[in-house]
């Protein structure tokens, strides 16, 4: 590991005072679940590494009342904080539920969820010191005719196959959150629907923020009778990254759908949103039928790699089985 500077800032301005205008200088440590694994790996090699630790409420749940209430979730809140939480159970239970499936509970006690969101991406070529694809300032993707099995099947006009790696981002997504952004410049609040893109270049990352912008909060506001929940198709229940992962989320008396929202993680360089699929649910009822065609259709236009055409599958049960576990149905997979 490369020798460097620590600090320990004591608010998010001095923390983006020592950030530098390009990527790669200077990095952000929260948890450090991902940060020290790039370091050991040579893929990070930061002159400066600034620790979030000391920044006042970067670790706190808040609920803003009103109807229903609204959640602000501090950049550094862990992973099992929020799993646990009653008002993000309550209000969320997507996030709860994806958070609370992440790693082992290792990971859920040290990873936060600004971590979650901004983390590198954990293709094995992009992590492999001796490989320069893309995103390390190479000219080739090795994933596109090389082991690509975990890799992209939505890839239409990306040059970088990639999946993104936020098991939370999908459940954010689908909830309506909302980030609030520190840089030089003063605060911005991003929609996360918007806060990812998919990068092609060394100068690029998995999300739109500038290498000078600290993440500060994540805000989901709650929906009146809202429903939703998150699933995840992985090999083992152990410490697995998901194969693919769907959030949905929406609300309505019963089981009657309304303001639909379907995203899909894990099958693309950024999360998906289905919104074809959501239109088959939007103002009917959730049954076996209607989630199984949501399915179908959130699987639609998938252009799998030569490896991972079983990923297409997955997707069709993953929606199927989170809409009806977001509209209170009997798990039948689980019997």
């Amino acid at each position: 590991m490369k020798n460097f500077s620590y600090y320990q800032p004591s608010s998010a301005e001095a923390a983006v005072g020592l950030l530098d205008a390009t990527w790669g200088k200077s990095e952000l440590l929260a948890g450090g679940t991902d940060l020290h694994d790039l370091q050991k790996e040579y893929v990070a090699q930061p002159d400066k590494v600034i620790s979030l630790s000391g920044i006042k409420g970067f670790d706190t749940i808040s609920v803003k009342t009103g109807e229903p209430p609204t959640l602000i979730l501090g950049a550094g809140v862990k992973l099992a904080a929020i799993a646990e939480n009653a008002n993000v159970k309550k209000e969320a239970a997507a996030l709860a539920m994806a958070c609370g499936e992440i790693g082992g509970p290792q990971i859920r006690n040290m990873g936060s969820i600004g971590g979650s969101l901004c983390q590198r991406n954990r293709c094995w070529y992009f992590r492999d010191e001796k490989v320069d694809c893309l995103l390390k300032g190479g000219d080739k993707c090795f994933a596109l005719d090389g082991d690509n099995r975990y890799h992209a099947v939505f890839t239409q006009g990306h040059k970088c196959v990639i999946v993104n790696p936020s098991t939370t981002a999908p459940a954010l997504i689908a909830l309506g959150a909302t980030a609030e952004v520190l840089g030089p410049k003063g605060r911005r609040t991003i929609d996360l629907a918007k806060f990812f893109q998919a990068p092609s270049s060394a100068s690029q990352r998995e999300h739109v923020l500038a290498p000078n912008e600290v993440l500060l909060s994540v805000m989901v506001n709650g929906v009146k009778d809202g429903k939703s929940a998150s699933y995840e198709v992985r090999q083992k229940q152990s410490y697995d990254w998901p194969l693919v992962q769907a959030a949905v989320a929406f609300a309505g008396p019963a089981n009657k759908a309304t303001g639909v929202k379907i995203v899909l993680g894990h099958v693309g360089p950024v999360p998906i949103i289905a919104e074809d699929a959501a239109k088959i649910i939007e103002g009917k009822d959730i049954t076996e039928a209607t989630a199984e065609a949501a399915g179908k259709e959130a699987a639609r236009g998938a252009k799998p790699l030569a490896m991972n055409a079983y990923k297409v599958k997955l997707i069709e049960v993953a929606v199927k089985r989170a809409l009806l576990t977001a509209a209170g149905g009997k798990k039948y997979w689980e019997v």
